[in-house]
C-alpha cells in the first residue's frame, strides 16, 4: 500500500448537527456535494455522518441509507481504510492511499485513491475522500490491447508468407514419396502429408488475424445480431446455461459490419460459457445507450463517440489477477484446451470497427464490455 503522511491543519466543522442528520446542514457541507469525489464522514466509531452525492454512486445506495451505517457495513475487515483511519486518528494528519483496490459489499474498485483527514471537532470525526482512478487503467489497458492486435497482426502476415510456401513443397514432396516407396514406408510418408496439412490448417487459423482491407461499416441492429449468437450459443457451446437478456430496445443501429460483430459476441460468449460452471451457469446480454463517452481519432483529427455498450457477464469465478494486463494477448488462456486466440481477435476486430472493449468484475460477475459508435443520420 503506497501510504504518505501530509501534515494539514485539521479541519473544523461547522455544524454540531451533523451527526444528527447524516446530510449537510451547512453550506460548507453543502458544497461537498458538487464534488466529483466520493466523501464520507465517520465518527471514532466509524459511523457514517455524512455522504455526498458521488458516495451514492461509489456505495451503490442512497445518502439517506448510508448515513444510518457504519463502515463495517460496507467494507470488509481487512479492507484498507480502517489502517489508513487508524493512522489518521494517530498522527492527527491526512495519510493517503494513491492506489489501493477496494472491495465494498456491492461492488469491486480496483483502482482508487484514498485520503483520510481528521477533523477537529472534538468528536474524532475523519474526513474520507475517494478518487476512482479506472479510466486510467482502462487507457492503459486499451493501448495495450492494440499493441497486442497490432503484435498479433504482424505475426500472422509473417506466418502466412513464411510457413506456407514451404508447407506446399513438403506435402508435395510426401506425395511423390508415396507412389515411390515400399508399402512398410508409407505410412510414414502418410504421417508427414498429415502433418504438413495440420500445420497448414494452423496458419489458416492465423490468417484471420492478418490486416484486412478497411471495415465497411454501415447500419447494424445489434439485437438481431445478439439474437443469432444466442440461437449458436444455445444450440452449441453454450448448452445447458441460461442465457438473459437486458436491452435497451431504443438502441439506434451499430455503426459496423455486421459478420465481424457476429464473430466477436460469439467468441466473447463461447468464453463466457466456458468460465461458467456445468451447473447453474448463467451468462447474460445487455445493451444500454451511455452518451459522452469519446476516444480520440488521430486520422480525424477529433474524437468518435461510443454511446452503444453492449456487456456479455457471466457468473463463472473471473479471471486470475496475474492474467488481467495480459488478457487480450495471443496464447494467454486459462484452459487447458484453449489456443488463447479467441480474445486477442475480438481486441483486433472491436479496434478495426473503431470500438473499445474492457473487462471488470462486478457483484460477483465477470463483465466484458464492448463500446461501440453509433449510427448518425440515415
Amino acid at each position: 500500500m503506497n501510504v504518505r503522511y501530509a501534515p494539514v491543519r485539521p479541519l473544523r466543522s461547522e455544524s454540531p448537527a451533523l451527526a444528527e442528520a447524516g446530510t449537510a446542514a451547512s453550506d460548507g457541507w453543502t458544497c461537498l456535494n458538487g464534488l466529483a469525489d466520493a466523501i464520507l464522514v465517520v465518527d471514532r466509531e466509524n459511523a457514517i455522518l455524512f455522504a455526498n452525492l458521488a458516495a451514492e454512486n461509489l456505495l451503490r445506495s442512497s445518502r439517506k441509507a448510508i448515513c444510518r451505517r457504519t463502515l463495517a457495513q460496507y467494507f470488509s475487515d481487512d479492507s484498507p481504510i480502517f489502517s489508513l483511519l487508524q493512522q489518521a486518528r494517530e498522527s492527527g494528519s491526512t495519510v493517503a492511499d494513491s492506489d489501493t483496490s477496494l472491495e465494498s459489499r456491492q461492488r469491486a474498485i480496483p483502482h482508487v485513491a484514498v485520503h483520510a483527514s481528521p477533523v477537529d471537532d472534538g468528536a474524532g470525526s475523519i474526513v474520507l475522500s475517494f478518487r476512482e482512478q479506472s479510466i486510467v487503467h482502462q487507457i492503459d489497458r486499451q493501448l495495450s490491447h492494440r499493441s497486442a492486435a497490432r503484435s498479433v497482426s504482424a505475426m500472422a502476415s509473417l506466418l502466412a508468407h513464411e510457413i506456407r510456401n514451404p508447407l506446399s513443397g513438403i506435402k508435395g514432396a510426401a506425395q511423390l514419396l508415396e507412389t515411390a516407396v515400399g508399402e512398410e514406408d508409407r505410412p510414414l510418408a502418410n504421417l508427414i502429408r498429415e502433418e504438413a496439412d495440420r500445420l497448414n490448417a494452423l496458419v489458416d487459423r492465423f490468417e484471420i488475424f492478418a490486416d484486412r482491407p478497411l471495415v465497411r461499416r454501415e447500419g447494424v441492429n445489434i439485437h438481431e445480431v445478439l439474437g443469432r449468437v444466442r440461437r449458436s450459443a444455445e444450440n452449441g457451446f453454450a448448452r445447458g446455461r441460461r442465457i438473459e437478456e437486458d436491452y435497451d430496445p431504443s438502441l439506434p443501429p451499430v455503426l459496423g459490419d455486421r459478420d465481424r460483430l457476429v464473430q466477436v459476441f460469439l467468441n466473447l460468449v463461447k468464453n463466457a460459457a466456458e468460465a461458467t460452471p456445468d451447473r447453474d451457469g448463467e451468462i447474460r446480454l445487455r445493451t444500454a445507450y451511455r452518451s459522452g463517452v469519446r476516444i480520440s481519432a488521430p486520422a480525424n483529427d477529433g474524437f468518435i463517440r461510443l454511446p452503444i455498450v453492449v456487456s456479455v457477464e457471466d457468473n463463472g469465478p473471473g479471471i486470475p489477477g496475474e492474467l488481467r494486463n495480459h488478457l487480450f494477448d495471443a496464447f494467454v488462456t486459462t484452459k487447458a484446451s484453449g489456443s488463447g486466440l479467441g480474445l486477442a481477435l475480438v481486441a483486433k476486430i472491436v479496434e478495426e470497427l473503431g470500438g473499445v472493449v474492457e473487462f471488470d468484475r462486478e457483484n460477483g460477475r465477470t463483465v466484458f464490455r464492448v463500446l461501440l459508435p453509433a449510427q448518425e443520420g440515415p
